[in-house]
């Protein structure tokens, strides 16, 4: 064998071993969503067990469609923010049923991939400004802290005030303290798979305080039968259920363009976008038959890049050690609240960091961002928070005389939001 050869096979086997390497790199800081979905999707109304089953499906045939089709390094998991709107306004907001709440990710999906094949993905990305954009994730930022912070009892409903401080000589807020605390000196650290030790270091701080049940937990029962759901279309004829489609759709467009776009600069392949788009969309249509909220391209992919993870190799990797958590549920079921929570307050932390994007001196454009931000935690509700600044935009840039600032698809997308409060004010 020639040197040549030597040296095109040497370079062939680094090649796999860091595509494998980043692969496994990824996996270990995305599989904490297999836990953390899995509890937001339980207060959907599904078992705890079905629900992780459902996040390690979704995120194995993503994230495996990414690499088979788009070519890509990119691991696609639920979306954080995404999740809790599924949980907590479409489910909950629109009093649906699970299975209606998967028909909304269903046609919202649709309406993803129409954006994907056709120009009008282009034309909402250029006609909706960037700070309502940003707001919105601002906002689910916000909510997700909120949502962290009452899982542990570190705030709760107080007697004379919205939110007051909980018991700290709980038990359950002690461990949740001690969990949020190690987990914000790992991540500052950036230690690797930090959520993940996170995870780990919770539940061991929980069997010490003695807040973990372990007494069901050696026998999780897995109904199989369960595994793959029929989205409901019952609800078709009832107005909340159109309302929910809405917020979710313009939620899974923007977010996944602004992920995209950022991860396809580090990796010089803007090239691939419009293939890894459409991926994202039918991964996302996936999601409506597996029993979750749709994924996203994850934040964590940063790590993947930054591992030198280039190709297809990577994706298929994580993809298959994402299958292969199927056989570990029993454990990652006795992960307490307490160590999955303060996950969320630093996952809307980092969410909440986008207001850095918007033009605070303008008073045009802060108005109606921080009114996005600061309802959605508020009302409890991603959809009316979003209302609240989508109305407002116009109205502000009327006021002040700025309607070169406005665009069609912008007003007719604040006029249906002003119809949804009209139909919640008549009743319906």
């Amino acid at each position: 064998m020639s040197k040549h050869s030597d040296l095109e096979l040497q370079n062939r086997k680094t090649m796999w071993r860091k595509e494998i390497t980043a692969g496994l790199i990824g996996y270990l800081t995305t599989v904490y969503i297999v836990a953390v979905n899995g509890s937001i999707l339980n207060e959907a109304g599904i078992s705890l067990e079905a629900g992780m089953i459902a996040t390690i499906l979704a995120s194995f045939v993503g994230t495996l469609l990414m690499g088979l089709f788009a070519r890509l390094p990119l691991i696609l998991i639920p979306g954080m923010g995404i999740n809790a709107l599924f949980a907590y306004s479409v489910v909950d907001g629109a009093n649906l049923t699970f299975q209606e709440g998967l028909g909304v990710v269903f046609i919202a999906s649709v309406l993803f991939l129409v954006t994907a094949f056709s120009k009008l993905g282009i034309l909402l990305r250029d006609t909706i400004p960037d700070s309502l954009k940003h707001a919105i994730t601002v906002g689910l930022g916000f909510f997700l802290i909120l949502i962290g912070l009452e899982n542990t009892g570190i705030v709760i409903s107080g007697e004379q005030s919205v939110v007051a401080l909980g018991d700290f000589t709980s038990p359950t807020v002690i461990v949740s303290l001690l969990t949020l605390f190690i987990s914000i000196f790992l991540f500052i650290k950036n230690i690797p798979a930090n959520f993940l030790i996170t995870m780990i270091v919770g539940t061991g701080l929980g069997f010490l305080f003695g807040i973990v049940d372990t007494s069901n937990h050696s026998s999780v029962s897995i109904d199989w039968g369960s595994i793959i759901f029929i989205p409901s279309f019952s609800a078709v004829d009832e107005i909340g259920f159109w309302l929910a489609i809405f917020p979710l759709a313009m939620i899974l467009i923007f977010e996944n363009m602004g992920l995209l776009h950022g991860q396809l600069h580090m990796l010089n392949k803007q090239d691939r976008y419009k293939s890894g788009y459409r991926m994202t969309a039918f991964s996302s249509l996936t999601c409506a038959f597996f029993g979750t909220s749709p994924t996203v391209s994850a934040a964590e992919n940063t790590a993947v890049i930054a591992s030198e993870g280039k190709s297809r190799i990577t994706a298929i990797t994580a993809s298959l050690l994402f299958l292969a958590t199927i056989v570990i549920i029993p454990w990652i079921s006795m992960i307490p609240t307490t160590a999955i929570s303060p996950i969320l307050i630093i996952v809307g932390v980092l969410m909440a960091q986008n207001i850095r994007h918007i033009k605070l001196n303008d008073i045009s454009e802060a108005l109606p961002t921080f009114l996005i931000a600061v309802m959605i935690p508020f009302t409890y509700s991603i959809a009316d928070g979003m209302a609240f600044g989508f109305i407002a935009y116009p109205i502000v840039k009327i006021a002040i005389g700025k309607t070169k600032d406005l665009t069609m698809p912008l007003i007719i997308i604040s006029l249906l939001f002003a119809l949804m409060f009209i139909m919640k004010i008549i009743g319906f």
